[in-house]
């Protein structure tokens, strides 16, 4: 019998899953800067935690959420996006009773049962940070602003910003009407025409080619917007714009959660084909509530690793496959091995990455384990070199090759990787 991993699953393997790595933390790096403690929540949630934040009329809710019964009888999901996690598990630890806002990062897999094809997989990897207990249009700006500094620390040049507002409870009422009296004028299929009626938004962020095209005249929520929406959406603006980020206003442009309120964004990448978004978020006031909690006015974002990692690549920003060490060293005898492990331990622990070659390979082998690994120096280790207190430091780069003292390569190999 044999396996394979799930249909719409991947496995990252060496070396292209060092990217993986790499992505992540350039994308986690400005909100560390910017003072986000981690947090890290469970894999599974109470069902009624989605259903109700994420929203019941939601594709999420309603076809790719991996629902199941446990073995105490309760309803568990996988989690399908992070933020209502991150506020479930805030709420529950008495958070917002401290300092507000409450500024999170996070990092992990999701899971959707979503049609497999590139760019869109039933289990994804996410960063998102989330900053809980404020209104302020200078904590939207700071949220986009970190997401974009994520992405250009990597090089990645093809992002763009689009950026709107959904309004609030004031003045959504008005549009909501004006959005249902549109639609209810198309000619829709029977589960949309259901959709227009609990929650008509959603109908916008359709992706199907037909009923995009009859939504060319739909009113716009600008348009709709209360003077305090007006104000804050253009304080938004202001503030990114003195940032230096470049943004697009996409008056049609709506999240596929029902949690979402006025500040509202998504980044795009056209090197991924149809699923171009590699990121987005917004902000989402009324969500605390929708769960059990008090009010708690919030804004953040979730930004794809996996799709990231495709746009870069896309950008030929990927060097060859990166190095795995930096150091290889090469024993030749049994006694060379023995010396050239204890060698290896005390570089490793003086911080540098370093492997060597096992399983009493000949030296053409054993150089050959070395150019693979991608280091820039091999330790070659002999009888001589051992009568000797020394050890053959290698340049694989030049093929200069100079005897070093075994008590002095730590040092030397410092110096020259550093």
């Amino acid at each position: 019998m044999s396996f394979q991993a799930p249909k719409g699953t991947f496995d990252w393997m060496p070396p292209r899953s060092e990217r993986v790595l790499a992505v992540r933390d350039a994308l986690a790096a400005p909100t560390r800067r910017a003072g986000y403690g981690y947090i890290e929540t469970p894999a599974f949630e109470d069902t009624g935690l989605f259903s109700r934040g994420v929203g019941e009329s939601t594709d999420i809710v309603t076809k790719e959420m991996y629902t199941f019964e446990d073995k105490g009888g309760r309803s568990i999901t996988l989690r399908p996006e992070g933020t209502a996690s991150v506020m479930r598990a805030v709420l529950e630890h008495g958070l917002p009773g401290g300092p507000l806002p409450v500024k999170l990062w996070y990092s992990g897999s999701y899971y959707r049962y979503e049609r497999a094809q590139k760019g869109r997989y039933r289990h994804f990897s996410q960063v998102g940070a989330e900053a809980i207990g404020i209104e302020d249009p200078a904590v939207d700006a700071e949220l986009i602003t970190l997401a974009v500094d994520g992405y250009a620390a990597l090089g990645l040049s093809g992002v763009r910003l689009l950026l709107n507002s959904l309004g609030c409870a004031e003045c959504r009422p008005a549009y909501r009407a004006a959005l249902q009296d549109f639609l209810r004028g198309l000619d829709l299929d029977e589960q949309t025409r259901q959709r227009i009626e609990i929650n008509p938004l959603r109908v916008l962020d359709d992706k199907r080619p037909q009923v995009q095209a009859q939504l060319t005249g739909a009113p716009l929520v600008t348009d709709h917007l209360c003077g305090a929406c007006k104000a804050y959406h253009e304080e938004v603006r202001t503030l990114l714009t003195a940032a230096g980020v470049k943004y697009t206003d996409d008056p049609r442009l709506v999240r596929g959660l029902d949690y979402y309120t006025r500040t509202t964004f998504e980044f795009l990448h056209d090197g991924l084909g149809a699923q171009s978004a590699v990121g987005g978020g917004g902000r989402y006031d009324g969500l605390s509530e929708m769960i059990g909690g008090p009010p708690l006015p919030s804004v953040g974002w979730a930004l794809g690793v996996d799709r990231t990692v495709l746009a870069m690549e896309a950008e030929g920003l990927f060097d060859a496959e990166p190095a795995t060490v930096d150091v290889f060293a090469v024993p030749l005898g049994e006694e060379a091995k023995r010396v050239a492990f204890g060698l290896v331990v005390e570089l490793r622990r003086a911080g540098l990455s370093v492997d060597m070659a096992f399983g009493g390979r000949g030296v053409k082998g054993a150089m050959k384990a070395a150019d693979r690994s991608g280091a820039r120096f091999a330790l070659i280790l002999g009888d001589r070199d051992l009568a000797a207190g020394a050890v053959q430091m290698k340049d694989l780069t030049t093929a200069e090759q100079t005897a070093v003292p075994l008590a002095e390569v730590a040092d030397t190999l410092k110096g020259k990787l550093s």
